[in-house]
């Protein structure tokens, strides 16, 4: 009878630790680089791959990076959300569209609409990686500094900016 009481509360342990992972939000998924210095990039503009954009150009402003691609769906859901939020100018937001073809991407963008002040290529997911990316879309908001200050997993809706990133921009920016 004893010899069945260890692999039963192994099997207890295991069932209360799917319970309690069934109750988690999938979307706040700890990142390692909160409260760390963004990245380093370079990477080819997407509407001029002759022309470049790197992390150093961006030191100085607050802005938002928004991770997307023209094969992500979520990404879809998002982009009116996005583009209506560009049109306040409250922040500058810039993309970076991950492990896509340049064709594809401008043509979504055309269908779309583009709510960035500019977009970079990472055709081959390096940069995303050195993000820590999980999947798209996703937005972080980086600081003067180049700190990311937090990291939005999944599509961003009207109700994430007005209760998360927006106060999070204005507290970065001294605004009140």
């Amino acid at each position: 009878m004893t010899r069945y009481l260890l692999p039963l509360g192994i099997f207890g342990v295991l069932v209360a630790l799917l319970f309690v992972g069934l109750h988690l939000d999938p979307r706040e998924v700890p990142s390692p680089l909160i409260d760390k210095p963004a990245p380093a990039f370079l990477l080819p503009q997407l509407h001029e791959p002759n022309k470049t954009l790197s992390r150093q150009d961006l030191l100085g402003k607050v802005y938002l990076l928004n991770v997307w691609a023209s094969w992500c769906a979520s990404c879809r859901d998002e982009q009116p959300v996005l583009m209506q939020f560009a049109q306040t100018r409250q922040v500058e937001m810039y993309g970076l569209n991950y492990k896509d073809q340049r064709d594809d991407a401008l043509r979504w963008l055309e269908m779309f609409g583009n709510p960035y002040v500019a977009s970079v290529s990472d055709t081959d997911g390096r940069v995303g990686i050195d993000w820590g990316v999980y999947g798209v879309p996703e937005t972080f908001l980086i600081d003067r500094s180049g700190t990311i200050r937090y990291k939005h997993i999944g599509p961003v809706s009207q109700a994430d900016l007005d209760t998360i990133l927006l106060p999070k921009v204005r507290a970065l920016q001294g605004a009140p």
